[in-house]
């Protein structure tokens, strides 16, 4: 896609795109970093325990030249005899075994983790065209696989010379040892060179890694495009979100309208601001916002309130205390119950005084009690 759109992958990778890649098998990998890995642990390991895996070959050898005639015949004295002496390698072979498969895990997985995956493991038409085979082969990547191997040569040819130079005398004087003891000096001469050797191959790791992980970080980076698209099939497209939201707001405004004839009080700012309430005399509890606005929809609140006949105090302080601390559907804060209840029993004693079952109610004080926090 970013190659049809010409556009440039300048954006980093998301979480998702990251994600995916390990799921088909792309992560970070160097060869030359395992290799390293499998080969610096198995000389290691040869150094540990070289002496004593050729002191039992040694032995081996000893004693299956020197086999008697029933031995020879018998086939039950022969498998006893085998085991008597392969049981002096089974320790250090499996050591040196496990130490070696425990490198390989390390090396392989030091660079991108562990990851396993069944899409990468899964038969591709693809990896057995012969054209793309010849376009892999003839491809920047191949160049720079050549590049490492020539490089590879030189340094470890080099090496192999001053190795060479460096033991000459040792090796010549094998000749002139006596066994078991020049096995396993040989043993030790080969394990320091074998050492020496993969110990060169710590220049190729310490390039080859970092440019696999730039190269695979390059490679998940995405277009502009990309984003916007992962973007709108992860979170959905922003537009249509906001036509929702439009679409939730107009609904929640038509039911908070709806409420408002049956609220029992508007408070004003008087033109800004109009908060609705009302108070459940048969439930305990502080009275309920029934609808709030600012505007033009302050304008329709108290419109409707006109239409409906519920009463309209202006009170500047506690209506915008209400607009900007209460939520629709929910009591009143606790801090502000006194001023709401001196308007509510304003509202009541008038109420009554219209119907004629009460006096007329003294004029509503204007500095009505609310705290320092809530005057907005």
């Amino acid at each position: 896609m970013a190659e049809d759109s010409g556009q440039e992958k300048t954006e980093e990778p998301t979480g998702k795109k990251i994600d995916e890649s390990k799921k088909k098998g792309q992560v970070a990998r160097s060869k030359e970093l395992g290799t390293m890995f499998v080969l610096i642990f198995s000389a290691i390991s040869l150094l540990l325990y070289g002496p004593e895996i050729g002191k039992g070959l040694y032995n081996i050898m000893g004693r299956m030249l020197s086999l008697d005639r029933n031995e020879t015949y018998d086939t039950t004295k022969m498998f006893a005899v085998w085991g008597a002496v392969a049981d002096a390698l089974v320790f250090p072979m499996a050591m040196f075994v496990f130490i070696i498969v425990l490198a390989g895990i390390i090396g392989n997985t030091l660079l991108g983790g562990f990851n396993f995956s069944w899409q990468a493991a899964a038969p591709k038409a693809s990896k057995m065209s012969p054209a793309k085979g010849i376009k892999r082969m003839l491809g920047p990547q191949a160049g720079v696989e050549l590049v490492k191997s020539i490089l590879k040569f030189v340094v470890v040819a080099g090496f192999a010379v001053f190795l060479i130079n460096t033991f000459f005398d040792e090796i010549l004087h094998l000749s002139i040892e006596s066994a078991p003891g020049n096995i396993i000096h040989a043993l030790e001469i080969l394990a320091w060179m074998f050492l020496g050797l993969t110990c060169t191959l710590t220049i190729i790791a310490a390039i080859d890694a970092p440019y696999q992980s730039h190269k695979h970080h390059k490679e998940l980076k995405m277009t502009l495009q990309e984003v916007k698209d992962e973007y709108k099939n992860s979170e959905g497209d922003p537009q249509i979100k906001a036509r929702i939201r439009q679409t939730q707001r107009q609904m929640s405004q038509r039911r908070m309208m709806q409420d408002v004839p049956d609220a029992d009080v508007v408070v004003t700012n008087p033109t800004h601001y109009s908060v609705a309430l009302k108070y459940d005399t048969e439930r305990a509890g502080a009275p309920i916002v029934v609808a709030k606005g600012v505007d033009e929809m302050a304008m329709q609140i108290r419109k409707i309130a006109i239409g409906n006949e519920v009463p309209i105090i202006e009170s500047p302080m506690l209506t915008r205390a209400l607009y900007h601390t209460g939520e629709v559907g929910e009591q009143i804060p606790d801090q502000l119950f006194t001023a709401v209840a001196q308007v509510l029993a304003y509202v009541f004693q008038l109420k009554r005084f219209q119907k004629g079952r009460g006096k007329r109610p003294t004029k509503l004080n204007k500095t009505l009690p609310i705290p320092d926090a809530y005057k907005y």
